[in-house]
């Protein structure tokens, strides 16, 4: 049997083992997915010590997501983002290398997440709310599909720091966003706006409108006030658990090497966010 599991501080409320354990049960895969909480200092020790007890493969969530890389190979993605959310045990446990591949999911669940929708992001222009671990996925997966991308954020210069890195973006405050988002295609909100205070929105309702494609990456609550005034706008509207879904659908199919189950994946997820 397999093991694979996320680390990460806190983690009892991840949502990712019934998740990835109802893939396992519909393809027959003889594995388990389990959570790990270490010290918040401790990622890399937490990692060599899941590869020692012979762990498949983990996923990793905050606050470990940057100081991961220092643990792994990255893939050159997970490099540039500058940050790791799957690590995969295999060239190790195969004698290839020395130290496990780590890559980030979190791009291919942004772009999977549209894609799902039918959201073309090639040509597009893309606003990204928030230059955190979310915002940088976001806007590196957006640009590499061929979006222009402008990044905001309260501080500014956050916003300018990531745009600089992030292929032909650009970055700046919150002060000019309605307009930005007025004259956008898409729009992802990677801030928390809308979890703690759920009628608190990243945007004003009167710069949405029928052309733009939302992902906001919140899920708890699933319907964010973006979501509903978006929706109302008559914009297509895709919540934080798709996000989610995909990163994890990633991550289990570079594990496995199997297409995973995505409609049984998506009804566990769901399930539990009910």
């Amino acid at each position: 049997m397999d093991v694979y599991g996320l680390i990460g501080n806190p983690v009892g409320h991840s949502l990712s083992p019934p998740m990835h354990e109802a893939g396992y049960g519909s393809l027959g895969i003889d594995a388990r997915y389990v959570t790990f909480e270490p010290a918040p200092d401790d990622a890399a020790a937490a990692i060599e010590g899941a590869g020692a007890l012979g762990v498949a493969g983990l996923n990793v969530t905050v606050p470990f997501k940057r100081d991961a890389l220092a643990a792994v190979d990255p893939a050159p993605l997970a490099e540039r983002i500058g940050a790791v959310n799957t690590v995969d045990f295999a060239p190790v446990r195969a004698g290839e290398a020395d130290r496990p591949r780590g890559h980030n999911t979190d791009a291919a669940g942004v772009k999977r997440a549209f894609a799902h929708h039918g959201v073309e992001l090639d040509g597009r222009d893309a606003v990204v709310v928030g230059a955190g671990g979310a915002g940088r996925a976001a806007a590196f997966a957006l640009a590499d599909a061929g979006a222009a991308v402008h990044v905001a954020n309260r501080t500014a210069e956050r916003a300018a720091e990531l745009a600089e890195a992030v292929p032909g973006a650009t970055g700046g405050g919150l002060d000019d966003l309605g307009d930005r988002v007025a004259g956008a295609d898409v729009l992802v909100n990677a801030t928390s706006v809308g979890m703690d205070e759920p009628e608190a929105t990243p945007v004003p309702a009167d710069h949405l409108h029928g052309d733009l494609a939302v992902l906001d990456a919140v899920y708890a609550p699933i319907e964010t006030r973006l979501l509903r005034e978006a929706d109302a706008a008559g914009a297509t509207t895709i919540d934080g658990a798709w996000m989610l879904l995909f990163q994890g659908v990633e991550a289990f199919e570079t594990w496995t090497g199997a297409d995973a189950p995505v409609e049984t994946m998506n009804a566990a997820l769901r399930a539990e966010l009910e």
